[in-house]
């Protein structure tokens, strides 16, 4: 029976372990992002907007290097079982942590061109615990994947159905402004923008938790993901 090789299990583990933390600063890059655009736009800060926008560059050459590793790795370890599962649940979660990177740039570009106005002044604070929830979210969510831990995976994708009912909550609200006054129509289509866009940020930390419960499990959630959102647009 042949026996691995203790130093090719070693720097194996290493290379493992490079990727996640790679991962790991991707995840704190995208989170961080989220709060500020929403923050910037609660405090209409284009300088914190711009910050943002700006600050994408770091998240993309970061899912870049991830995906390059991973390739490499697979390439010149050719891992099975458990390892494969992750190094492949590692690339699934870095896409998914570039799109958040690209909501939240989303939601600093729409910062800087919505002006203040009711429907701001009375649904930024809503926005901003949307995305405080789908960063804790995201949070978790890499959490789940680093432990291995599906009960954690499965608890945050519950979590996504309260994120789409805020969201629908604001939605109507906004609604309401729209039909009270023309002059809340350009606010409010540019907020709920902006909510849509933090909602997927909630989308993506789910798809991140279902990659978490493959990789404990070896199998999706059996049960389909349950969406509220009645109100969808692109975004």
């Amino acid at each position: 029976m042949a026996v691995e090789d203790p130093h090719i299990l070693s720097a194996f583990d290493r290379d493992l372990e490079a990727l996640q933390a790679h991962l790991m600063r991707m995840g704190g890059l995208v989170e961080a992002a989220l709060m500020s655009a929403v923050q910037a736009l609660e405090a209409h800060d284009i300088a914190a907007a711009d910050l943002v926008v700006a600050g994408d560059v770091a998240v993309d050459q970061l899912e870049e290097m991830i995906q390059t590793e991973a390739a490499t790795l697979i390439a010149r370890r050719a891992p099975t079982a458990t390892d494969l599962r992750l190094v492949l649940a590692t690339m699934r979660a870095a896409t998914s942590l570039e799109r958040v990177g690209d909501h939240a740039k989303n939601v600093a570009k729409r910062t800087r061109i919505i002006d203040r106005s009711a429907p701001v002044e009375a649904h930024a604070g809503s926005i901003r615990r949307m995305a405080m929830m789908a960063a804790k979210m995201l949070d978790d969510a890499q959490l789940a994947l680093v432990r291995k831990d599906a009960k954690l995976a499965m608890d945050v994708r519950s979590r996504d159905v309260d994120l789409d009912q805020m969201y629908n909550t604001l939605f109507r609200s906004l609604f309401t402004y729209m039909m009270e006054s023309a002059a809340n129509i350009g606010p409010s289509m540019h907020l709920h923008f902006i909510a849509k866009n933090v909602e997927r940020a909630g989308d993506h930390a789910t798809s991140i938790a279902e990659q978490a419960y493959y990789l404990a499990t070896g199998t999706m959630p059996a049960e389909p993901r349950q969406k509220v959102d009645a109100a969808s647009m692109p975004a």
